[in-house]
């Protein structure tokens, strides 16, 4: 379906919309939530509503977005997103509503919501006010720190090896913000927000992987090097650009970026013996220049020349940066066979994959329960199908490295709570 923007005469393209909806208490969907969709800043113009599937999914639709070039080239100064408000309800919840959700042409936002059950008659209306992306709005500039960090000091380094959290916790605001709030926040929805917050999902694949590569081995050596609760404080990293990235609570984020998370998720950048992940700093590249570090802008150009993620980081950082894997993963039953599991696989590994699709079918009606003997068969690979399709995966009917984790990720939420109830 199409809609037109008669009010902002520049939009002539298109970026697409989908919203997931889940509970706050059970990590369950919530089915029969309507979303309404307006301009932000004229909310009485209401262009559509939706309803939320067994899945807690509403359909994908197109809203009129500004020209693909606003987001591909530096020297135009025109916003490169269209800018819509959410108003979400469902009975039994707490209303929400998202002003500023952003809309970039041909790319898909994907907005995940999990809402509050109700506590009274009247609640109030939780409202979120997305402020503009980073690379449109004026922001602090980074404060240069050293790139590797002295853990020796101090005796207090907790971890002795590089390992994934599950969950992060982000103060909103700096660090000496005593008014702002920590966020428990999950380590890979961090890092999907902050690089939809950061660089735009339109540009080159390679140039989306370094960046997020970027993101995740600086926000891992915060956490390797406990930097801030080694000064005191009760958080993993803030959400200040003048000291880690920005991070937005409640905003949306980008099929694209959503993908390459899901596929590098476990990995950092190392330099030749030097065990914590590298410190890598970056800056936009237009507003502020910043040597010997990657500009995003820069990133991008380069992209459209053809290097490769490694060979972009390299052109900033020196030919001695390294991709590399962390030794673990926390918050996961079992970690991926390091093959891609299919029609004709058996074993214990495809019993423990269809034991946890069985659970989340107990959460997600739509997803069809399967004979968990440890066969790879039809009804398997349709189930992982349909899995693939509720999250946002390939629909391979396979199970690679990105399914594995997914199917993991939603079994730990779905279980977790099921365990406290």
């Amino acid at each position: 379906m199409n809609i037109v923007n008669p009010t902002q005469p520049d939009t002539p393209d298109k970026g697409r919309l989908q919203i997931n909806i889940t509970s706050d208490i059970t990590a369950s969907p919530v089915a029969g939530a309507t979303v309404s969709i307006s301009y932000t800043g004229v909310p009485d113009s209401q262009l559509e509503q939706l309803t939320t599937d067994s899945s807690g999914q509403t359909e994908t639709i197109e809203l009129a977005a500004p020209p693909l070039d606003y987001s591909l080239n530096p020297e135009i100064e025109e916003q490169p997103y269209s800018e819509y408000t959410l108003q979400i309800e469902a009975p039994g919840y707490e209303p929400v509503s998202i002003a500023g959700a952003e809309i970039l042409p041909t790319v898909t936002a994907v907005q995940n919501l999990t809402l509050k059950p109700m506590d009274s008659p009247q609640p109030s209306e939780r409202i979120f006010v997305i402020p503009a992306h980073t690379l449109y709005g004026t922001y602090p500039p980074k404060i240069p720190e050293d790139e590797i960090k002295p853990v020796t000091e101090t005796g207090e380094i907790v971890l002795s090896r590089v390992v994934v959290p599950e969950f992060i916790v982000v103060h909103d605001g700096s660090p000496r913000d005593t008014t702002a709030s920590n966020y428990y926040v999950r380590y890979k929805d961090y890092i999907k927000n902050v690089a939809s917050s950061e660089i735009y999902a339109t540009w080159p694949t390679n140039t989306i992987r370094a960046n997020i590569l970027a993101i995740m081995s600086f926000t891992l050596n915060r956490v390797y090097t406990e930097w801030y609760r080694n000064q005191g404080y009760d958080f993993t990293i803030t959400s200040s650009t003048a000291f880690d990235h920005k991070w937005i609570p409640e905003r949306n984020i980008f099929d694209t970026i959503s993908g390459i998370v899901d596929e590098l998720f476990a990995d950092y950048l190392s330099r030749p013996n030097v065990r914590q992940p590298i410190l890598t700093q970056y800056c936009d590249g237009r507003q502020v220049q910043c040597p010997n570090w990657m500009t995003q802008w820069g990133s991008k150009a380069l992209g459209d020349q053809g290097y490769s993620a490694i060979e972009i980081l390299r052109y900033y950082y020196g030919d001695d940066m390294y991709i590399n894997t962390a030794e673990a993963i926390s918050g996961i039953p079992s970690s991926w066979p390091g093959y891609t599991l299919e029609i004709g696989s058996s074993g214990s590994k495809v019993r423990q994959m269809q034991e946890q699709l069985n659970v989340i079918a107990g959460s997600y009606p739509a997803l069809p329960k399967i004979n968990a003997d440890g066969i790879y068969g039809p009804a398997t690979a349709a189930s992982v199908e349909k899995f693939q399709s509720i999250f946002g995966l390939p629909q391979t009917g396979t199970v690679d490295y990105r399914t594995w984790y997914k199917i993991s990720e939603v079994y730990v939420g779905v279980s977790r709570i099921a365990e406290l109830q």
